[in-house]
């Protein structure tokens, strides 16, 4: 029973961090970014401050490390045409122009941060190909993929 409880309770909080904290985020990448950043670069652990208050720093650990893992698999599972489109409509949110922001990010490997810990080194791998590749393109200026072609 109380596996059945722990399932509910997480799925509690993935629905109330999905609806108010990525709702308003317009794209996979977008809202890959944000639950990645929850995660303690040191331990490894997600946290939320809203989440922490309401529910055990387990069971808030264990829904956003769903919640990343599921946002990474559709991330991955996207077309580059569409992966580049979520980036560039991601970068155009920031304060620097997306060439700059695509520069930036090639040089400190940014999205590293993104993967999930524990992620197969196969999966790992073609995440981190596509965006040096999808990033590269942003940098240089190029307008599109599709374009390009």
């Amino acid at each position: 029973m109380e596996s059945l409880e722990r399932f509910a309770q997480n799925q509690r909080i993935i629905e109330e961090f999905a609806s108010h904290w990525l709702a308003d985020i317009s794209s996979d990448l977008g809202r890959l970014v944000h639950v990645s950043s929850q995660r303690n670069v040191a331990t490894g652990r997600y946290s939320h401050p809203a989440l922490d208050e309401v529910y055990s720093e387990s069971a808030v650990h264990q829904a956003l490390t769903y919640c990343h893992e599921e946002l990474f698999q559709r991330v991955l599972e996207a077309q580059l045409e569409h992966l580049e489109w979520d980036l560039r409509v991601f970068l155009a949110g920031l304060d620097a122009a997306p060439h700059e922001a695509a520069s930036r990010w090639l040089e400190l490997e940014f999205f590293r941060q993104l993967v999930p810990l524990g992620s197969p080194a196969t999966l790992r791998d073609l995440f981190l190909s596509n965006m040096r590749t999808i990033l590269s393109i942003i940098a240089a200026g190029i307008p599109t993929m599709q374009t390009a072609a």
